[in-house]
């Protein structure tokens, strides 16, 4: 009895101290997304620049203040296994599914999602997708899901989840992921010129393959000299990252006076940049 008394007692003592670690864990986990880092902290504008500032709750001062891993971070592919080409200065503290379906323009798509979620504005929701159709979040919070059959769609109502919670949210991306790509999302973006570039501009080269990378930040010279931040994920499907630069203020990206635009792993046509239209 003695015998199995011992090993009772050292069993309890090795889950107490199996509950401790996790309990540890998880404040260091909290903590750490509690305190992580900025874009606009991570990347403090070079000498004799100034960094453009935005109206509270816009998509650009969301991206500015969006958080980053820990420094040193690699940018990981949906499976797990690292990216063959870390062309990046950080990474954007946001999960992957364990599918690969987010790539670039999802990814895009993703952060615009999350940032009306975030400010409930739930009706502001809604991606094409490569048929055409405009895919409302509000419908999905109706229950209603689509239905596709082929290229053609159309909405069907049934015993679907209802309700704004996450589990409803992240139902709708996955569609939103599977049926948009570079050209669906091109399809709702407006021309812009080059002079008027801010955070949430995006160059996008629509195609399959395509690719599409975002302005996440902003800065200003004296004389009027514009500098930016670029944010992309790629193929497969793997975190979205801040592309270093071959400028001499890199990570900061100059803004291209030649008809074309090279970035670590697509070059875009200079003249190809857009911003959401909503």
């Amino acid at each position: 009895m003695k015998f199995f008394s011992l090993i009772f007692n050292q069993y309890q003592i090795t889950n107490c101290r199996l509950i401790v670690w996790i309990v540890l864990f998880s404040i260091f986990f909290v903590f750490q997304n509690l305190f992580a880092e900025s874009i606009q902290e991570r990347f403090p504008p070079p000498n004799e620049f100034k960094r453009e500032t935005y109206v509270n709750n816009s998509f650009a001062a969301y991206l500015q203040n969006f958080p980053l891993k820990p420094k040193g971070s690699v940018v990981s592919l949906y499976n797990g296994k690292l990216k063959t080409n870390q062309v990046h200065v950080a990474v954007l503290d946001f999960p992957l599914l364990k599918v690969d379906l987010i790539q670039c323009a999802d990814a895009i798509i993703k952060l615009r999602a999350e940032y009306f979620y975030s400010l409930k504005q739930y009706n502001k929701i809604h991606f094409k997708i490569s048929n055409g159709m405009n895919v409302k979040f509000s419908r999905f919070i109706k229950g209603e899901r689509v239905q596709v059959n082929g290229n053609q769609t159309h909405w069907k109502k049934g015993k679907f989840t209802q309700g704004k919670g996450r589990d409803v949210f992240e139902e709708y991306l996955k569609f939103i992921y599977i049926y948009a790509g570079t050209i669906s999302l091109k399809s709702e973006l407006k021309k812009k010129s080059i002079g008027e570039l801010k955070p949430g501009d995006i160059w996008i080269e629509a195609g399959s393959p395509g690719h599409a990378v975002l302005v996440v930040d902003k800065v200003t010279g004296k004389g009027g000299q514009t500098l930016f931040l670029l944010a992309q994920s790629y193929m497969p499907s793997q975190e979205m990252h801040i592309l270093k630069s071959e400028s001499k203020y890199s990570p900061w990206f100059e803004v291209p006076k030649d008809e074309t635009f090279p970035t670590p792993e697509w070059e875009f046509p200079t003249k190809e940049i857009y911003e959401f239209t909503n």
